[in-house]
């Protein structure tokens, strides 16, 4: 009896190591990236949820955030937002909200050091910058018509389908295919707008202030189904010092400040009824 006992055990054993060890792997991102705490989604208010997402860095053994914000496009609309419409020449993310009134905001696309946003850049009111870039860089669109957001490849965008628009990249995920990218395993801060596989949009930024992540990991994090996130189409945006992020909804708030103030930055709204 004790030896069909131990039997039993030993073969209990077997069948939960390999079920640790895939857990385990389900967790790694890249090589070197672990993820500690996928939390869940939080609702804030009808159609806007939130979660953080705790990575390790196994080389520096540094930890990041990665924090989310997902909304639903049948209740919440983006719109481009312009710093130069509030008489002001750059704002942060928190600005940006409290003057247009949004419930989050994040920080666009690309600009000078005067400030002058790059690429092709399209808001409500006027068509800022008429130029669809050809630069190696900017190969994605972010874009609403009609009240519905998209993300497309610059290539397959034309300015009149368009209300609001603004031009960004490197394009990582379109129409869920990985987009191939050349020098793309730097480290750093970003910040990203996608889509997912219900048309919900999404939206993030690493809290790290050295290191962050690789335009791989954000690909593989956004992609794989045990990630949870299940995006099909996925823009990097302008990263760096101008990583920024703010919501408040009811009694939550979040603001994840950059070290400088941006020209452009991505409003989110109630849809109109």
């Amino acid at each position: 009896m004790a030896k069909l006992h131990a039997l039993s055990a030993y073969l209990l054993l077997l069948s939960v190591v390999p079920f640790a060890s895939q857990a385990q792997q389900a967790l790694k991102i890249g090589t070197t990236l672990a993820v500690t705490d996928w939390r869940t989604w939080n609702t804030l208010r009808k159609g806007v949820e939130f979660r953080k997402i705790t990575m390790e860095r196994s080389e520096s053994g540094a930890t990041l955030e990665f924090k989310l914000l997902r909304f639903d496009s049948g209740l919440i609309v983006p719109r481009v937002l312009y710093a130069d419409q509030f008489h002001l020449k750059g704002a942060s993310a928190k600005t940006f909200a409290e003057k247009s009134g949004a419930i989050a905001a994040i920080n666009a696309n690309y600009f000078d050091e005067k400030g002058r946003p790059l690429a092709y850049l399209k808001t409500a009111q006027k068509e800022v910058n008429s130029t669809v870039s050809k630069h190696a860089l900017y190969t994605g669109i972010f874009g609403v018509r009609e009240l519905v957001p998209f993300v497309a490849h610059r290539d397959n965008f034309q300015p009149s389908q368009a209300s609001e628009a603004l031009q960004s990249g490197p394009l990582l995920l379109n129409k869920g295919a990985v987009e191939m990218l050349n020098g793309s395993a730097r480290y750093a801060r970003r910040s990203v707008i996608g889509m997912d596989k219900e048309g919900r949009i999404l939206i993030g930024v690493t809290d790290a202030v050295l290191g962050g992540l690789s335009f791989p990991e954000l690909q593989e994090l956004f992609t794989s189904s045990n990630r949870r996130l299940d995006a099909t189409d996925l823009l990097n945006l302008d990263g760096g010092g101008s990583a920024q992020l703010y919501v408040k909804a009811g009694k939550f708030e979040e603001w994840l400040s950059g070290t400088s103030e941006v020209p452009v930055a991505i409003g989110f709204f109630a849809k109109p009824n």
